[in-house]
């Protein structure tokens, strides 16, 4: 089901999920760093999702895990309260979610423990 949201093959990748004290960090990683196409394919997925989730667009993680997935609602209605941000890295691309809301924290917390269970090997948590 992934590879109708998700351009990348997950199977090359690693999703990485930080819970912080206001949000979390998520993380998706070539496998094989020198693997430019997977890089470059998760770096346009991973800054276009962060481009819809900052306007509260959480449409592609509904499709791929569920509507009724835990934090989407929550998230997708508090999204003005959300601060989103994108950056590349050598080997992928992360995304940071910032927020002051403590609903909306855990709201981030269940959605990547949600992830983290349903990634299963593909997935880890820092």
């Amino acid at each position: 089901m992934g590879s109708g949201v998700m351009p990348f093959d997950v199977s090359k990748t690693v999703h990485v999920f930080q819970m912080t004290d206001d949000g979390g960090i998520q993380e998706v990683l070539a496998r094989d760093p020198a693997d430019a196409a997977q890089v470059k394919l998760i770096q346009q997925h991973l800054q276009h999702e962060a481009e819809r989730f900052q306007q509260g667009d959480f449409s592609d993680p509904a499709a791929l895990h569920g509507e009724d997935m835990p934090g989407l609602r929550e998230l997708s209605a508090g999204a003005t309260a959300l601060s989103v941000s994108y950056a590349p890295l050598a080997n992928g691309a992360r995304i940071v979610f910032v927020t002051k809301d403590p609903h909306l924290v855990t709201a981030v917390h269940r959605w990547f423990g949600a992830q983290l269970s349903e990634h299963g090997a593909d997935a880890v948590a820092r």
